[in-house]
């Protein structure tokens, strides 16, 4: 369960430094700049978002079995 919430957690997070990069505003990297990691990043904060989603979902369930 934290498992997923940690990999959910650091793709939300790669995936904005994506955008940011992709979008210009971040600079320094060979991904500035480049619309193709704009899209990756928002893949990336999607999946994120799902994977959290799905680890409180499993936490909610483990807890109203627990009770």
């Amino acid at each position: 369960m934290w498992v997923r919430g940690i990999a959910g957690l650091v793709l939300c997070v790669v995936g904005a430094v994506w955008i940011f990069q992709g979008a210009g505003v971040l600079h320094g990297s060979f991904m500035t700049g480049r619309s193709q990691y704009v899209v990756l990043g928002v893949v990336a904060v999607v999946l994120g978002a799902a994977l959290l989603g799905w680890a409180a979902r499993v936490r909610q369930r483990r807890m109203e079995s627990a009770s």
